[in-house]
């Protein structure tokens, strides 16, 4: 499996070793790899086997990805900001068997849109809560509101790629959700 710094480096991205994050603008000293190793860190304050916990690792990943799109590859945002899509606008309640039936579908769909991006918005403006802001938090109540609105800032910063993913959804829904 690739690491991030592999796949910054398919997508011509230099990473850098120092001050904020270049991608999230979290305020660590040692940038991308700082923010990496620390974004589980405000997860610990959850026990995931509690399901009433479980949305928040899934907004949480899906954030993520999304304020550093230049680490994965491409396909990662129309999954990532699909999922949101499904979880926010779409209400679907997520689990663990939803996430390989919408990589099967998203597989599919690439397939016959081999050449469509999505236009990520700039470093730096794809929300003001980092991952940085989940460290700062003592209690998991106050975490998940803060994942959440985390995920809905992303979101809506994605916004120029709403309708193609309001369709991705839409395909899912109809062939898969059972």
């Amino acid at each position: 499996m690739q690491d991030f710094m592999d796949q910054a480096g398919k997508n011509g991205i230099d990473l850098l070793i120092k001050g904020r994050c270049q991608f999230c603008g979290a305020d660590y000293e040692r940038g991308i790899f700082e923010c990496m190793e620390n974004y589980n860190s405000g997860l610990l304050l959850f026990d995931f086997n509690d399901p009433k916990y479980l949305l928040y690792r899934f907004l949480s990943v899906d954030a993520h990805a999304l304020q550093h799109p230049e680490i994965h590859g491409r396909w990662s945002n129309h999954f990532h900001l699909t999922r949101l899509h499904l979880i926010l606008q779409k209400k679907q309640t997520w689990d663990y068997n939803k996430s390989p039936l919408l990589s099967d579908y998203l597989n599919r769909y690439k397939s016959n849109k081999p050449n469509e991006f999505l236009k990520a918005p700039a470093p730096l403006d794809r929300g003001r809560i980092t991952a940085k802001d989940l460290t700062k938090v003592t209690i998991a109540e106050e975490c998940a509101e803060l994942i959440s609105k985390w995920a809905d800032e992303v979101y809506h910063a994605w916004n120029s790629n709403h309708g193609t993913v309001a369709e991705i959804a839409d395909g899912f829904l109809e062939n898969y959700y059972i």
